[in-house]
């Protein structure tokens, strides 16, 4: 009884499908039933037509009754073919019906289709609005905070200004209190020597010559000073080296030149415009710079003052020409960003200072009054490089929201956007007009900007992700730290690599560790994971290696040694390295 249940179920199904075309059928039905019955009269007649005609003449011709039947069947059968072909007729109109039932059925199910696809692509933009309205709200959300912590930092910065008022208004009146009697000492001083001339002038006299017998006791004292030399026990004289006293002069096989007047004892007379093209073997300096990890180091273009930012949310300054106790001298502390410094950029006078941070925003800060001078907000991840464009016009970022922006630092505005597809862990500028940017992205991709178009020139793959960009002094070559643990030199004239810097022990600390060409762009310094530095040549070939981020006792594997960047000094071969640990190192050549 199953199998007669589904089959009457089915047939019920193809009667459904059959509806649209019952009245044809029908008639069709009808059409068929009297054909049939045509064909069967037509054979009857035949057959009795055939019986008539072998019946014999007499019979044939003395019955005039069957002739009359004969004349009555043949108009019948005449009348039925008739009917045979209206039928026919009618059965090609209906096929023809049915024909344009099928198309209109087909048409139907094809604009079914079509509108079925379509739904689905909408369901799938919504889905994707969604998704977009949502990224706005965080977004929106976290320039709330940071609107709100703003704010914060304004009310404590106002405060802090009503405060420094009332000190300034509070030594004011100090000041001119101090003066007023000072003022009234003068007066009586005046009428003591409008009473007493000759006992005055003496007085003044022996003061004056005491003062210039001290003045020559203090030359005599500093003339017998020996010299204190440095780690490597050099000192200043024929062939560089340390000075003491207020100008140092340093012999270089060529001609007198003078150094810095104001070179404090122990600093290395390279430092200060005598150039050397050693490798800076030597530790200089070793201090702890901030209270966590050290992530951006950079050289100042002016003088001897080292920038660095790190975990703790400030940018630090250094003097290194300024030693005390072993330590650079801090020149001030920048301040203002809520998350950790990433990058640090000098403009070409060394006043002006460019930093990104974690918190999504880039600022710009002034070294004379150590403030903020900018804040540059809009991207939607961490900031991981800033550097300057036409400076100190316009500024270029990139993040890890996968976009880099040009900047107007005049008005404070964001006037290009840039989508890479890739977060951007750094960039470089070629020329400077600042027409061309060059990129280097986790895609693995090395992609070329033309700020006058929209998309990029140009694309590099590399064999892994990028972490840092470096320019040669010439702008002729890139170098380009990989995360396979390899540093590739790249021919920007033919955008072809001509070199790698690699060895065996040498690895990658992070995404964003920092490798540098040095003033004269004949080397290349990278940190690595295990706290050693690594120096090699322009053409690739390894030099040196220095030690110092190494912990002295190295069962303390728990202490984090890692070398995140190094910054070559702009005129010397000096070079300052920062890592994980809190140390900052500036190594020497003498």
């Amino acid at each position: 009884m199953e199998w007669k249940r589904a089959n009457i179920s089915r047939l019920r199904e193809r009667n459904k499908q059959s509806a649209a075309y019952k009245e044809i059928i029908g008639q069709n039905n009808r059409l068929l039933d009297s054909v049939s019955q045509l064909k069967n009269d037509y054979l009857k007649i035949s057959v009795e037509n055939e019986q008539l005609r072998m019946m014999p003449e007499g019979a044939a011709g003395s019955s005039s009754k069957t002739n009359l039947q004969i004349a009555a069947l043949e108009k019948k059968l005449l009348n039925q073919q008739e009917e045979l072909v209206e039928l026919h007729r009618m059965n090609g109109k209906n096929a023809q019906r049915v024909d344009k039932q099928d198309r209109i059925i087909k048409e139907k199910e094809e604009s079914l289709k079509e509108q079925t696809e379509k739904n689905n692509s909408l369901k799938a933009e919504v889905q994707m609005l969604k998704s977009s309205l949502e990224e706005l709200k965080s977004l929106n959300a976290i320039l709330r905070d940071e609107h709100t912590a703003l704010q914060l930092a304004f009310s404590a910065l106002e405060e802090k200004l009503r405060s420094t008022q009332n000190e300034n208004r509070a030594l004011v009146d100090r000041i001119l209190k101090f003066k007023s009697k000072d003022a009234e000492e003068l007066n009586r001083e005046n009428e003591s020597f409008l009473k007493f001339p000759s006992f005055f002038h003496r007085k003044r006299s022996d003061k004056v010559k005491r003062d210039l017998e001290d003045a020559v006791r203090e030359t005599s004292r500093n003339n017998s000073i020996s010299p204190v030399p440095t780690r490597s026990g050099s000192i200043c004289g024929i062939g560089g080296g340390l000075g003491v006293g207020p100008r140092n002069f340093v012999i270089d096989g060529i001609g007198d030149s003078i150094c810095d007047e104001n070179i404090s004892v122990g600093i290395p007379a390279t430092m200060t415009g005598c150039y050397s093209d050693s490798i800076p073997t030597n530790i200089l300096l070793e201090f702890d710079a901030h209270d966590g990890e050290i992530n951006a180091v950079r050289w100042s273009p002016v003088g001897l003052i080292l920038a660095t930012g790190a975990a703790d949310r400030k940018i630090k300054l250094w003097d290194v020409g300024k030693m005390i106790s072993g330590m650079a001298e801090s020149r001030g502390v920048l301040s203002g960003c809520n998350a950790a410094v990433n990058s640090i950029e000098f403009d070409s006078t060394g006043s002006i200072v460019l930093g990104a941070s974690n918190d999504h925003a880039t600022r710009l800060w002034t070294i004379q009054d150590q403030r903020v001078r900018t804040t540059l907000t809009g991207h939607s991840a961490k900031v991981m490089a800033a550097k300057f464009l036409q400076e100190p016009s316009k500024a270029i970022t990139g993040s890890h929201d996968r976009t880099l922006k040009l900047w107007d630092l005049r008005t404070v505005a964001c006037v290009e956007t840039k989508f890479a597809g890739s977060s951007c862990n750094d960039l470089v500028t070629i020329d400077s007009l600042g027409s061309t940017i060059i990129s280097g992205h986790f895609d693995k991709k090395l992609r070329f900007w033309d700020t006058r178009a929209d998309h990029t020139a140009n694309e590099i793959v590399m064999p892994a992700r990028i972490t840092s960009l470096d320019l040669s002094k010439d702008h002729k070559y890139l170098i380009c730290g990989v995360r396979d643990d390899t540093i590739r030199i790249l021919d920007l004239r033919t955008n072809q690599i001509i070199g790698s810097c690699s060895h065996d022990n040498f690895k990658m600390s992070c995404d964003w560790a920092r490798v540098a060409y040095n003033c004269n762009s004949n080397r290349i310094a990278a940190g690595s994971s295990d706290g050693s530095i690594f120096v090699w040549n322009d053409k690739g070939d390894f030099e040196a290696r220095l030690e110092g981020h190494i912990p002295r006792y190295r069962n303390f594997f728990f202490l984090s040694c890692a070398v995140n960047a190094v910054s070559w000094h702009s005129n010397s071969s000096v070079l300052a390295t920062v890592g994980k640990g809190k140390k900052c190192i500036v190594w020497s050549d003498g």
